[in-house]
Protein backbone atom coordinates (compact mmCIF):
# COMPACT_ATOMS: atom_id res chain seq x y z
CA UNK A 1 0.00 0.00 0.00
CA UNK A 2 1.20 3.73 -0.61
CA UNK A 3 2.91 4.80 2.50
CA UNK A 4 0.68 8.31 1.31
CA UNK A 5 -2.45 6.56 2.77
CA UNK A 6 -1.09 6.03 6.00
CA UNK A 7 -3.46 8.87 7.49
CA UNK A 8 -7.10 10.33 7.97
CA UNK A 9 -9.04 11.39 4.31
CA UNK A 10 -9.34 14.97 6.18
CA UNK A 11 -5.32 15.07 6.66
CA UNK A 12 -4.93 15.45 3.07
CA UNK A 13 -6.18 18.99 2.66
CA UNK A 14 -4.23 20.08 5.90
CA UNK A 15 -1.38 21.93 3.76
CA UNK A 16 -3.84 24.24 2.32
CA UNK A 17 -5.40 24.62 5.59
CA UNK A 18 -2.35 26.32 7.90
CA UNK A 19 -2.28 30.25 8.25
CA UNK A 20 -0.15 31.40 4.73
CA UNK A 21 3.56 31.26 5.86
CA UNK A 22 3.28 28.51 8.29
CA UNK A 23 6.82 26.88 8.43
CA UNK A 24 6.79 24.44 11.74
CA UNK A 25 4.14 22.55 13.38
CA UNK A 26 5.16 20.99 17.03
CA UNK A 27 3.07 18.19 18.10
CA UNK A 28 3.43 15.73 21.12
CA UNK A 29 1.94 12.48 22.31
CA UNK A 30 0.59 12.41 25.58
CA UNK A 31 -1.46 9.89 27.93
CA UNK A 32 -4.75 12.29 29.00
CA UNK A 33 -6.64 10.05 31.10
CA UNK A 34 -6.66 7.00 32.83
CA UNK A 35 -10.40 6.95 34.16
CA UNK A 36 -11.12 3.95 31.50
CA UNK A 37 -7.95 1.82 32.84
CA UNK A 38 -7.54 -0.94 35.36
CA UNK A 39 -7.37 0.17 38.78
CA UNK A 40 -4.02 0.99 40.23
CA UNK A 41 -3.00 1.73 36.62
CA UNK A 42 -1.70 5.29 37.73
CA UNK A 43 1.25 5.77 35.23
CA UNK A 44 1.52 4.42 31.59
CA UNK A 45 5.05 2.80 30.69
CA UNK A 46 6.90 4.41 27.80
CA UNK A 47 7.20 1.64 25.15
CA UNK A 48 7.50 1.42 21.66
CA UNK A 49 8.52 4.49 19.97
CA UNK A 50 11.67 2.80 19.01
CA UNK A 51 9.11 0.43 17.28
CA UNK A 52 7.05 1.84 15.59
CA UNK A 53 9.84 4.64 14.07
CA UNK A 54 10.98 1.88 12.78
CA UNK A 55 8.55 0.80 11.07
CA UNK A 56 7.41 3.64 9.32
CA UNK A 57 10.77 4.33 8.51
CA UNK A 58 10.88 1.11 6.82
CA UNK A 59 7.47 1.01 5.20
CA UNK A 60 8.24 5.08 3.86
CA UNK A 61 11.46 3.33 2.53
CA UNK A 62 9.67 0.69 0.57
CA UNK A 63 6.20 1.56 -0.22
CA UNK A 64 7.00 5.39 -1.31
CA UNK A 65 10.65 6.75 -1.55
CA UNK A 66 12.43 4.04 -3.53
CA UNK A 67 9.12 3.35 -6.27
CA UNK A 68 9.27 6.07 -8.82
CA UNK A 69 7.91 9.03 -8.23
CA UNK A 70 5.56 9.40 -11.12
CA UNK A 71 3.78 5.88 -9.86
CA UNK A 72 3.28 6.71 -6.20
CA UNK A 73 2.40 10.27 -6.97
CA UNK A 74 0.25 9.59 -9.82
CA UNK A 75 -1.41 6.66 -8.08
CA UNK A 76 -2.25 8.84 -5.04
CA UNK A 77 -2.99 11.67 -7.44
CA UNK A 78 -5.96 9.22 -8.98
CA UNK A 79 -7.08 7.54 -6.12
CA UNK A 80 -7.41 11.13 -3.92
CA UNK A 81 -9.12 13.00 -7.13
CA UNK A 82 -11.98 10.00 -6.78
CA UNK A 83 -12.05 10.37 -2.92
CA UNK A 84 -13.07 14.10 -2.50
CA UNK A 85 -14.69 14.33 -6.12
CA UNK A 86 -12.06 17.15 -7.26
CA UNK A 87 -8.65 17.03 -9.22
CA UNK A 88 -5.71 16.64 -6.44
CA UNK A 89 -2.64 18.64 -6.36
CA UNK A 90 0.31 15.81 -5.63
CA UNK A 91 3.31 18.53 -5.70
CA UNK A 92 4.21 18.75 -2.43
CA UNK A 93 4.29 15.02 -2.17
CA UNK A 94 6.57 15.01 -5.24
CA UNK A 95 8.75 17.34 -3.51
CA UNK A 96 8.67 15.07 -0.24
CA UNK A 97 9.54 12.06 -2.20
CA UNK A 98 12.43 14.45 -4.36
CA UNK A 99 13.69 14.60 -0.30
CA UNK A 100 14.08 11.07 -0.33
CA UNK A 101 13.44 10.89 3.66
CA UNK A 102 11.06 11.96 6.23
CA UNK A 103 12.01 15.76 7.28
CA UNK A 104 10.86 15.34 11.08
CA UNK A 105 12.70 15.41 14.39
CA UNK A 106 11.05 13.09 16.99
CA UNK A 107 12.01 13.10 20.80
CA UNK A 108 10.93 10.31 23.44
CA UNK A 109 11.28 9.97 26.97
CA UNK A 110 13.36 6.48 27.67
CA UNK A 111 11.37 3.63 26.95
CA UNK A 112 10.87 1.37 30.43
CA UNK A 113 9.99 4.21 32.41
CA UNK A 114 6.96 4.89 33.83
CA UNK A 115 4.90 8.52 32.89
CA UNK A 116 2.11 9.95 35.15
CA UNK A 117 -1.12 10.95 33.30
CA UNK A 118 -1.08 14.37 31.02
CA UNK A 119 3.15 14.43 30.85
CA UNK A 120 3.86 14.10 27.36
CA UNK A 121 6.56 10.82 26.30
CA UNK A 122 7.44 11.91 22.72
CA UNK A 123 7.56 15.01 20.40
CA UNK A 124 7.00 15.53 16.63
CA UNK A 125 8.19 18.77 14.73
CA UNK A 126 9.35 19.05 10.94
CA UNK A 127 12.72 19.80 10.06
CA UNK A 128 12.06 21.30 6.78
CA UNK A 129 9.74 24.30 6.36
CA UNK A 130 8.73 23.50 3.64
CA UNK A 131 6.94 20.39 4.88
CA UNK A 132 5.67 21.91 7.72
CA UNK A 133 2.21 19.92 6.89
CA UNK A 134 4.05 16.69 7.57
CA UNK A 135 4.24 16.81 11.65
CA UNK A 136 0.30 16.07 11.98
CA UNK A 137 0.15 14.13 8.72
CA UNK A 138 1.88 11.98 10.31
CA UNK A 139 -0.60 11.94 13.50
CA UNK A 140 -2.48 9.27 12.43
CA UNK A 141 -0.43 6.69 11.55
CA UNK A 142 2.04 7.40 14.96
CA UNK A 143 -1.58 7.20 17.22
CA UNK A 144 -2.60 4.14 15.76
CA UNK A 145 0.75 2.31 16.37
CA UNK A 146 1.72 3.87 19.48
CA UNK A 147 -1.14 3.11 21.89
CA UNK A 148 -1.30 -0.23 22.25
CA UNK A 149 2.12 -1.15 22.99
CA UNK A 150 2.22 1.39 25.59
CA UNK A 151 -0.94 0.26 27.05
CA UNK A 152 -0.60 -3.35 27.24
CA UNK A 153 3.13 -2.42 28.63
CA UNK A 154 1.04 -0.53 31.51
CA UNK A 155 -1.31 -3.35 32.17
CA UNK A 156 1.62 -6.17 32.15
CA UNK A 157 3.39 -3.73 34.55
CA UNK A 158 -0.04 -4.10 36.97
CA UNK A 159 -0.42 -7.25 37.01
CA UNK A 160 3.44 -7.38 37.56
CA UNK A 161 3.14 -5.61 40.68
CA UNK A 162 -0.10 -7.60 42.15
CA UNK A 163 1.99 -10.93 41.69
CA UNK A 164 5.27 -9.00 43.68
CA UNK A 165 2.75 -8.01 46.63
CA UNK A 166 1.63 -11.24 46.93
CA UNK A 167 4.77 -13.16 46.30
CA UNK A 168 6.41 -10.74 48.98
CA UNK A 169 4.31 -12.18 51.56
CA UNK A 170 3.69 -15.96 50.69
CA UNK A 171 7.11 -17.04 48.90
CA UNK A 172 9.78 -13.91 49.11
CA UNK A 173 12.13 -16.95 48.21
CA UNK A 174 10.57 -17.01 44.43
CA UNK A 175 10.18 -13.56 43.58
CA UNK A 176 12.20 -14.39 40.35
CA UNK A 177 9.34 -16.81 39.48
CA UNK A 178 7.38 -13.73 39.03
CA UNK A 179 8.88 -13.00 35.26
CA UNK A 180 6.93 -16.07 34.32
CA UNK A 181 3.71 -16.02 36.20
CA UNK A 182 2.25 -13.52 33.75
CA UNK A 183 2.21 -15.61 30.22
CA UNK A 184 1.39 -13.84 27.34
CA UNK A 185 -2.00 -16.10 25.95
CA UNK A 186 -3.83 -13.45 23.37
CA UNK A 187 -2.65 -13.67 19.94
CA UNK A 188 -5.73 -15.58 18.92
CA UNK A 189 -7.88 -12.73 19.81
CA UNK A 190 -6.26 -9.56 19.00
CA UNK A 191 -7.35 -7.32 15.99
CA UNK A 192 -5.15 -9.25 13.58
CA UNK A 193 -1.33 -9.66 13.20
CA UNK A 194 0.16 -6.46 13.95
CA UNK A 195 -1.92 -5.55 17.26
CA UNK A 196 -0.77 -9.28 18.34
CA UNK A 197 3.00 -8.51 17.59
CA UNK A 198 2.81 -4.67 19.22
CA UNK A 199 0.31 -5.82 22.32
CA UNK A 200 2.27 -8.82 22.86
CA UNK A 201 5.91 -7.03 22.56
CA UNK A 202 4.17 -4.59 25.28
CA UNK A 203 3.59 -7.75 27.16
CA UNK A 204 7.12 -8.94 27.04
CA UNK A 205 9.20 -5.95 28.09
CA UNK A 206 7.33 -6.86 31.87
CA UNK A 207 7.35 -10.60 31.37
CA UNK A 208 9.57 -13.20 30.31
CA UNK A 209 6.51 -15.90 29.68
CA UNK A 210 4.53 -15.75 26.20
CA UNK A 211 3.04 -17.64 23.60
CA UNK A 212 3.25 -15.00 20.88
CA UNK A 213 5.92 -16.07 18.64
CA UNK A 214 6.16 -13.33 16.85
CA UNK A 215 7.23 -11.49 19.68
CA UNK A 216 11.01 -13.06 19.27
CA UNK A 217 11.27 -11.63 15.46
CA UNK A 218 9.57 -8.43 16.49
CA UNK A 219 12.31 -7.70 19.58
CA UNK A 220 15.18 -8.68 17.96
CA UNK A 221 14.36 -6.53 14.59
CA UNK A 222 13.17 -3.24 16.69
CA UNK A 223 15.26 -3.61 19.73
CA UNK A 224 17.83 -5.81 19.16
CA UNK A 225 17.01 -8.46 21.72
CA UNK A 226 19.99 -10.88 21.56
CA UNK A 227 19.60 -15.03 23.64
CA UNK A 228 16.13 -15.83 25.21
CA UNK A 229 13.63 -13.36 24.37
CA UNK A 230 10.28 -15.23 26.05
CA UNK A 231 9.92 -18.37 26.86
CA UNK A 232 6.98 -21.55 26.86
CA UNK A 233 6.67 -25.06 27.82
CA UNK A 234 4.98 -27.95 25.78
CA UNK A 235 1.13 -27.80 26.31
CA UNK A 236 -1.58 -29.48 24.66
CA UNK A 237 -4.98 -28.07 23.70
CA UNK A 238 -8.48 -28.96 23.68
CA UNK A 239 -7.76 -31.36 20.57
CA UNK A 240 -5.31 -33.04 21.68
CA UNK A 241 -7.28 -34.14 24.55
CA UNK A 242 -10.39 -35.06 22.75
CA UNK A 243 -8.25 -36.89 19.92
CA UNK A 244 -7.51 -39.41 22.85
CA UNK A 245 -11.20 -39.74 24.03
CA UNK A 246 -13.10 -39.29 26.67
CA UNK A 247 -13.44 -42.98 28.03
CA UNK A 248 -9.60 -43.22 28.24
CA UNK A 249 -8.80 -39.60 29.55
CA UNK A 250 -6.21 -41.15 31.77
CA UNK A 251 -4.14 -42.78 28.80
CA UNK A 252 -3.66 -39.31 27.21
CA UNK A 253 -2.30 -38.49 30.32
CA UNK A 254 0.37 -41.18 30.80
CA UNK A 255 0.97 -41.08 26.81
CA UNK A 256 1.50 -37.52 27.41
CA UNK A 257 4.19 -37.91 29.91
CA UNK A 258 5.74 -40.58 27.99
CA UNK A 259 6.47 -38.47 25.22
CA UNK A 260 7.53 -35.86 27.62
CA UNK A 261 9.29 -37.81 30.30
CA UNK A 262 11.90 -34.11 31.13
CA UNK A 263 10.43 -30.49 31.53
CA UNK A 264 7.42 -28.69 32.24
CA UNK A 265 4.39 -29.93 30.32
CA UNK A 266 0.68 -28.41 30.61
CA UNK A 267 -1.85 -29.98 30.03
CA UNK A 268 -5.76 -29.02 29.68
CA UNK A 269 -7.57 -30.75 32.22
CA UNK A 270 -11.19 -29.55 32.30
CA UNK A 271 -12.38 -31.09 28.44
CA UNK A 272 -14.31 -33.03 30.14
CA UNK A 273 -14.62 -33.02 33.79
CA UNK A 274 -11.82 -31.31 35.70
CA UNK A 275 -12.97 -32.82 39.36
CA UNK A 276 -12.77 -35.93 38.13
CA UNK A 277 -9.10 -35.35 36.55
CA UNK A 278 -8.64 -33.94 40.39
CA UNK A 279 -10.25 -36.44 42.17
CA UNK A 280 -9.42 -39.77 40.43
CA UNK A 281 -6.91 -39.45 37.81
CA UNK A 282 -4.26 -37.82 39.27
CA UNK A 283 -4.18 -39.61 42.50
CA UNK A 284 -4.21 -42.72 40.26
CA UNK A 285 -1.35 -41.19 38.41
CA UNK A 286 0.52 -40.22 41.74
CA UNK A 287 3.47 -42.43 41.15
CA UNK A 288 4.15 -41.62 37.71
CA UNK A 289 3.89 -38.08 37.97
CA UNK A 290 6.50 -37.57 41.39
CA UNK A 291 8.66 -39.96 39.38
CA UNK A 292 9.09 -37.68 36.70
CA UNK A 293 11.84 -35.43 35.93
CA UNK A 294 9.82 -32.12 35.67
CA UNK A 295 6.58 -30.62 36.46
CA UNK A 296 3.05 -31.86 35.17
CA UNK A 297 0.94 -28.44 35.16
CA UNK A 298 -2.97 -28.62 35.31
CA UNK A 299 -4.88 -26.01 33.30
CA UNK A 300 -8.49 -25.96 33.81
CA UNK A 301 -9.67 -23.62 31.23
CA UNK A 302 -13.59 -22.61 32.55
CA UNK A 303 -15.62 -21.08 34.93
CA UNK A 304 -15.10 -18.63 37.38
CA UNK A 305 -11.27 -18.47 37.93
CA UNK A 306 -11.16 -17.21 41.10
CA UNK A 307 -13.34 -20.08 42.21
CA UNK A 308 -11.86 -22.67 40.01
CA UNK A 309 -7.71 -22.05 41.42
CA UNK A 310 -9.03 -21.35 44.83
CA UNK A 311 -12.24 -22.81 45.59
CA UNK A 312 -15.48 -21.82 46.61
CA UNK A 313 -14.84 -22.02 50.18
CA UNK A 314 -12.46 -18.94 51.83
CA UNK A 315 -10.95 -21.61 54.05
CA UNK A 316 -8.84 -24.80 54.01
CA UNK A 317 -11.11 -27.93 54.66
CA UNK A 318 -13.90 -28.18 52.19
CA UNK A 319 -15.78 -31.61 51.33
CA UNK A 320 -16.60 -30.92 47.65
CA UNK A 321 -13.88 -30.45 45.15
CA UNK A 322 -15.64 -27.12 44.18
CA UNK A 323 -15.43 -25.79 47.49
CA UNK A 324 -11.31 -26.53 47.81
CA UNK A 325 -10.42 -25.84 44.03
CA UNK A 326 -7.36 -26.98 42.07
CA UNK A 327 -4.70 -25.63 44.78
CA UNK A 328 -6.15 -26.91 47.65
CA UNK A 329 -7.02 -30.90 45.44
CA UNK A 330 -3.31 -30.75 44.14
CA UNK A 331 -1.67 -30.04 47.50
CA UNK A 332 -4.24 -33.29 48.75
CA UNK A 333 -2.71 -35.45 46.44
CA UNK A 334 1.16 -34.28 46.22
CA UNK A 335 1.81 -32.22 49.04
CA UNK A 336 4.71 -30.12 49.66
CA UNK A 337 6.02 -27.89 52.09
CA UNK A 338 5.96 -25.18 53.92
CA UNK A 339 7.98 -21.87 52.86
CA UNK A 340 10.20 -19.61 55.26
CA UNK A 341 7.23 -17.32 54.88
CA UNK A 342 4.81 -20.00 56.35
CA UNK A 343 2.58 -20.60 53.40
CA UNK A 344 2.26 -24.25 51.44
CA UNK A 345 4.33 -24.69 48.46
CA UNK A 346 2.98 -27.53 46.15
CA UNK A 347 5.45 -30.45 45.45
CA UNK A 348 7.80 -28.82 42.58
CA UNK A 349 6.44 -32.05 40.28
CA UNK A 350 2.95 -30.55 40.32
CA UNK A 351 1.72 -27.05 39.68
CA UNK A 352 -1.09 -25.17 37.90
CA UNK A 353 -2.13 -22.59 35.56
CA UNK A 354 -5.36 -21.02 33.92
CA UNK A 355 -5.50 -18.70 31.12
CA UNK A 356 -9.55 -17.52 30.62
CA UNK A 357 -10.89 -14.23 31.25
CA UNK A 358 -7.82 -12.99 33.56
CA UNK A 359 -8.10 -9.41 34.21
CA UNK A 360 -5.63 -7.65 37.13
CA UNK A 361 -8.71 -7.48 39.09
CA UNK A 362 -8.75 -11.30 39.83
CA UNK A 363 -5.27 -11.92 39.31
CA UNK A 364 -5.86 -9.94 42.69
CA UNK A 365 -8.94 -11.97 44.38
CA UNK A 366 -6.77 -15.15 42.92
CA UNK A 367 -3.60 -13.84 45.04
CA UNK A 368 -5.78 -13.19 48.22
CA UNK A 369 -8.15 -15.86 48.54
CA UNK A 370 -4.80 -18.23 48.07
CA UNK A 371 -3.15 -16.12 50.38
CA UNK A 372 -6.14 -15.90 53.20
CA UNK A 373 -6.17 -19.97 52.73
CA UNK A 374 -2.23 -20.32 53.56
CA UNK A 375 -1.01 -20.94 49.86
CA UNK A 376 1.84 -19.43 48.35
CA UNK A 377 0.66 -17.40 45.25
CA UNK A 378 3.67 -18.77 43.27
CA UNK A 379 1.46 -22.13 43.45
CA UNK A 380 -0.06 -20.67 40.06
CA UNK A 381 0.83 -19.55 36.55
CA UNK A 382 -1.68 -16.83 35.10
CA UNK A 383 -2.23 -16.31 31.40
CA UNK A 384 -3.14 -13.17 30.50
CA UNK A 385 -5.13 -12.94 27.06
CA UNK A 386 -7.52 -10.61 24.76
CA UNK A 387 -9.56 -10.35 27.09
CA UNK A 388 -7.28 -8.44 29.13
CA UNK A 389 -5.15 -7.35 25.39
CA UNK A 390 -7.81 -6.32 23.44
CA UNK A 391 -10.70 -5.08 25.22
CA UNK A 392 -9.04 -1.43 25.34
CA UNK A 393 -9.01 1.15 23.17
CA UNK A 394 -6.93 4.54 22.38
CA UNK A 395 -9.10 5.78 25.35
CA UNK A 396 -8.02 3.60 27.75
CA UNK A 397 -5.19 6.05 28.77
CA UNK A 398 -6.70 8.92 26.96
CA UNK A 399 -3.54 9.19 23.82
CA UNK A 400 -3.81 11.77 22.12
CA UNK A 401 -1.17 13.61 19.92
CA UNK A 402 -1.79 17.58 19.48
CA UNK A 403 -0.17 20.50 18.22
CA UNK A 404 0.92 23.22 20.52
CA UNK A 405 2.91 25.40 18.86
CA UNK A 406 3.40 26.36 15.47
CA UNK A 407 5.72 29.10 13.20
CA UNK A 408 4.70 31.53 11.02
CA UNK A 409 6.05 33.86 8.66
CA UNK A 410 8.69 33.15 11.36
CA UNK A 411 6.66 34.04 14.65
CA UNK A 412 6.05 31.21 16.68
CA UNK A 413 2.62 31.31 18.05
CA UNK A 414 1.90 28.85 21.24
CA UNK A 415 -1.27 26.69 20.51
CA UNK A 416 -3.43 25.14 22.61
CA UNK A 417 -6.91 23.10 23.01
CA UNK A 418 -8.68 23.48 26.10
CA UNK A 419 -13.00 22.88 24.88
CA UNK A 420 -15.11 24.56 27.06
CA UNK A 421 -17.96 21.38 26.61
CA UNK A 422 -15.22 18.88 27.99
CA UNK A 423 -14.15 17.83 31.57
CA UNK A 424 -10.43 18.97 31.21
CA UNK A 425 -9.56 15.59 29.71
CA UNK A 426 -8.86 17.45 26.47
CA UNK A 427 -7.02 20.30 27.66
CA UNK A 428 -3.72 20.07 26.11
CA UNK A 429 -0.21 21.69 26.81
CA UNK A 430 0.15 25.13 25.58
CA UNK A 431 3.77 26.32 23.30
CA UNK A 432 7.11 24.66 22.96
CA UNK A 433 7.56 21.69 26.26
CA UNK A 434 10.11 20.36 28.41
CA UNK A 435 9.66 17.06 30.44
CA UNK A 436 11.90 17.30 33.33
CA UNK A 437 12.61 14.18 36.12
CA UNK A 438 11.75 15.70 39.41
CA UNK A 439 12.20 14.01 42.83
CA UNK A 440 11.64 10.58 40.42
CA UNK A 441 8.69 11.37 38.75
CA UNK A 442 8.43 13.24 35.24
CA UNK A 443 6.71 16.36 34.71
CA UNK A 444 5.79 18.54 32.29
CA UNK A 445 7.17 22.11 31.91
CA UNK A 446 5.33 23.89 28.66
CA UNK A 447 5.23 27.60 27.23
CA UNK A 448 9.14 27.19 27.23
CA UNK A 449 11.77 28.82 24.90
CA UNK A 450 13.45 26.90 22.15
CA UNK A 451 16.32 26.66 24.01
CA UNK A 452 14.86 25.24 26.92
CA UNK A 453 13.03 22.66 24.95
CA UNK A 454 16.28 21.37 23.39
CA UNK A 455 16.60 20.40 27.14
CA UNK A 456 15.26 18.47 29.34
CA UNK A 457 14.26 13.72 29.61
CA UNK A 458 13.08 14.33 26.27
CA UNK A 459 15.56 12.93 23.75
CA UNK A 460 15.97 12.68 20.18
CA UNK A 461 15.47 9.36 18.82
CA UNK A 462 15.03 10.00 14.93
CA UNK A 463 15.83 12.66 13.34
CA UNK A 464 15.48 13.27 9.28
CA UNK A 465 15.68 9.98 8.53
CA UNK A 466 18.83 8.65 11.17
CA UNK A 467 18.11 6.92 14.42
CA UNK A 468 19.46 7.96 17.75
CA UNK A 469 20.01 7.22 21.35
CA UNK A 470 18.89 3.40 20.35
CA UNK A 471 17.91 1.16 23.14
CA UNK A 472 17.63 -2.58 23.92
CA UNK A 473 15.19 -4.83 25.01
CA UNK A 474 18.00 -5.66 27.68
CA UNK A 475 17.99 -1.98 29.12
CA UNK A 476 14.28 -1.51 28.85
CA UNK A 477 13.46 -4.63 31.18
CA UNK A 478 16.00 -3.15 33.54
CA UNK A 479 14.36 0.06 33.75
CA UNK A 480 10.69 -1.49 33.94
CA UNK A 481 11.86 -3.52 37.05
CA UNK A 482 13.98 -0.97 38.80
CA UNK A 483 10.41 0.64 38.39
CA UNK A 484 8.91 -2.40 39.90
CA UNK A 485 11.90 -2.39 42.59
CA UNK A 486 13.46 -5.54 41.62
Amino acid sequence: MNGLLLTDGYKTGHHQQYPKGTEEVYSNWTPRSNKYAPKGCDKVVSFGQQYVMQWLHDYFNDHFFSKPKEQVCNEIKEELSMYLGAEYDVSHYEKLHDLQYLPIKVKSLPEGVEVPIRVPMLTVVNTNKEFYWITNFLETILSTMLWQPMTSASIAMQYKRVFKKWAVLTDSESLAFIDFQGHDFSMRGMGGFESALSSGMGHASVFLGSDTLPVISGMRKYYDAKGFVVGSVNATEHSVMCAGTKDDEIGTFRNLMTTYPKGILSVVSDTWDLWKVLTDYLPKLKGEILARDGKLVVRPDSGDPVDIICGELRQVGGVKPQEKGVIELLWDIFGGTINKSGFKVLDPHIGAIYGDSITTERAEQICQRLHDKGFATTNVVLGIGSFTYQFNTRDTFGFAMKATSVVVEGERREIFKDPVTDDGVKKSAKGLIRVDLVDGDYILVDQVSKEEEDNGELKVIYNNGEFLNRITLEQIREKINGCIGF
